[in-house]
């Protein structure tokens, strides 16, 4: 059985490394701006220049937000073990495991899907402070809590 430390390990990973792409594409697109503009002149320089900015703008808030998530990620003691669901627990039903930190993709531990979700989520409202035997329904079917770690 999978543990809530090596599910905390994969999502600060997988957090990092898009961090990590992050940083290459904005130094990257800095680069490219900087030898664009030794090179060129006139409209479509300036439509040029104009779209390399606005696309430097959607990484540094992409780049943003992976870090916000990987702050929150960082915050989580993974040895707590906790009896209600609160941030950083990992909650298991019949039909589904939760990872309560902030808002990830779905990883596949040993055959196993998990979903990274924030408290402040519809279904994260849901869970939070709830304990073993609580059930709950999404989109028709029903959950019960069978373990919060």
């Amino acid at each position: 059985m999978f543990s809530k430390q090596k599910i905390h390990q994969q999502y600060l990973q997988l957090v990092q490394d898009k961090i990590d792409v992050f940083q290459d594409m904005i130094s990257s697109l800095t680069e490219d701006s900087k030898n664009d503009a030794k090179g060129s002149a006139g409209d479509k320089h300036e439509t040029a220049l104009s779209m390399m900015h606005i696309e430097q703008e959607k990484l540094t808030n992409k780049l943003k937000e992976s870090l916000e998530q990987k702050s929150i990620l960082d915050k989580i003691d993974t040895s707590q073990i906790h009896n209600k669901v609160a941030v950083g627990s990992l909650v298991k039903t019949n039909n589904l495991t939760v990872y309560i930190s902030t808002a990830l993709p779905k990883i596949t531990i040993e055959n196993q899907n998990v979903f990274a979700i924030s408290p402040q989520s519809p279904l994260g409202i849901q869970l939070m402070g709830k304990g073993v035997g609580f059930e709950f329904e999404i989109n028709g079917t029903q959950y019960i809590i069978s373990n919060v770690e």
